[in-house]
């Protein structure tokens, strides 16, 4: 069958590199793709908000499945648009409708659904205009550090973590008022700092039965021993260690299991990943948040760790059939370090060639700001630029394997960070 799969980063890549293993694709199509997926697939240049362009492909390139990516789009609604054209009855869409996807699209509605169904979460306030007030109260009552999150999508920056009462109040008002975030801040969640360590729960449900997918953990901040802005992501190792037995039959009990009879109580039809933001707490799990995709950078250490046709494991999704396909996944240990443009996640230049060895064989590349120029050479077009992913016999070889890569790779004002896995 043709695929299509939406998006550009190194997520898409990854899913690309695992899609074209199995004898079920016949021609892979990637909207807008990058300049890895240029070597491997049909780039289509298009917004991947632009519903229309995207029906249009998919009649032109007789596209049977498509796989969306990023999350906008899943929460502007086109896996209703695409559902609601009859011509595509029997088109397999991975990724949940309009309704599934608030679980990301709003953190107010995800806070709301995690205390209907008694899933754990840090206790939460939910401002906007008509009540700041008792917004300044509820901060007054709580412990600092204070979290403030924007309700909306904010390309990632829409959360901080403030250690002053009086900032965390100035910052309530700049993100309400005067709409520090744009629409995605008209309302805010302020949300209880939980103390913890934080891991990543993957999983694709077909609505009825659900598969557990490896878990990840990654690296957020840009600075080493975690520190300095906020980023999509430095780095991710699978699996997480500190994941035994009795802490993974808890996230079943207390977070999948629920979570997927609160979409049913709901009437969600939801076909597609559910990627849980955790945190151990001493031994309990709580939801940070949810996203109604797969994760980036953690699909490049997810992906590669699992055994069978991913093709036919998203045709079990569509045809709510999940639960009779089996597939292994790989015992060892998958590190991708993350390299990027000097300056992000702040300001940073593009168009500088990237030089790859040829010799590159113990570890996977997977692009995700890079493009090819007019000239036909590979440059940077982003802030997070490659990734490399390596899999060892253990995390620290996985990691050493993966810098050992690093070194083969060029581009002017590389940046990464060398202590990836340092708390583990």
């Amino acid at each position: 069958m043709n695929i299509l799969i939406l998006g550009s980063g190194g997520r898409e890549h990854t899913l690309a590199w695992k899609i074209l293993q199995s004898p079920r694709c016949k021609e892979l199509f990637i909207s807008p793709g990058n300049g890895g997926t240029e070597k491997i697939a049909t780039n289509l240049k298009i917004d991947i908000n632009d519903f229309r362009a995207i029906k249009e492909i998919i009649i032109n390139n007789k596209i049977k499945m498509i796989v969306i990516g990023p999350e906008e789009p899943l929460v502007n609604g086109l896996a209703d648009y695409l559902k609601n054209e009859s011509m595509f009855s029997d088109l397999i869409i991975i990724g949940p409708d309009k309704n599934g996807a608030l679980l990301e699209g709003s953190k107010s509605y995800s806070k709301e659904f995690l205390k209907k169904y008694d899933i754990p979460t840090a206790d939460y306030f939910t401002v906007d205009n008509c009540n700041i007030s008792e917004g300044y109260k509820f901060l007054d009552k709580m412990k600092k550090p204070y979290v403030l999150k924007a309700d909306g999508l904010a390309a990632g920056k829409g959360v901080l973590i403030i250690n002053d009462l009086e900032e965390a109040k100035i910052q309530l008002k700049e993100m309400i008022i005067n709409n520090k975030f744009g629409k995605a801040s008209r309302k805010v969640v302020i949300e209880e700092f939980l103390s913890g360590i934080e891991l990543s729960c993957f999983v694709l449900t077909d609505g009825e039965s659900y598969k557990i997918l490896p878990m990840a953990k990654d690296y957020k901040r840009i600075g080493e021993g975690d520190t300095g802005l906020n980023t999509g992501g430095m780095g991710a190792v699978s699996p997480v260690p500190f994941v035994d037995s009795k802490f993974l039959n808890k996230i079943k009990t207390k977070i999948i299991s629920p979570t997927l009879s609160g979409l049913k109580e709901e009437k969600v039809e939801y076909r597609g990943f559910i990627f849980i933001g955790l945190i151990k707490v001493k031994e309990e799990p709580f939801v940070i948040e949810y996203n109604v995709r797969m994760g980036d950078p953690e699909t490049e250490v997810v992906f590669p760790r699992i055994k069978g046709d991913i093709v036919e494991i998203f045709e079990a999704t569509h045809n709510q059939n999940l639960d009779k396909v089996n597939f292994e996944i790989d015992r060892r240990h998958a590190a991708t370090i993350m390299l990027v443009s000097g300056g992000y996640p702040e300001i940073y230049k593009k168009g500088f060639e990237i030089e790859i060895s040829e010799d590159i064989d113990k570890s996977m590349i997977f692009h995700a700001g890079t493009k090819i120029s007019n000239s036909g050479k590979l440059v940077t077009n982003g802030g997070r630029v490659i990734s490399v992913t390596s899999l060892a016999e253990t995390y620290n070889e996985a990691i050493k394997r993966s810098y050992h890569t690093i070194k083969k790779i060029k581009f002017e004002k590389m940046y990464y960070r060398k202590d990836i896995g340092f708390d583990l």
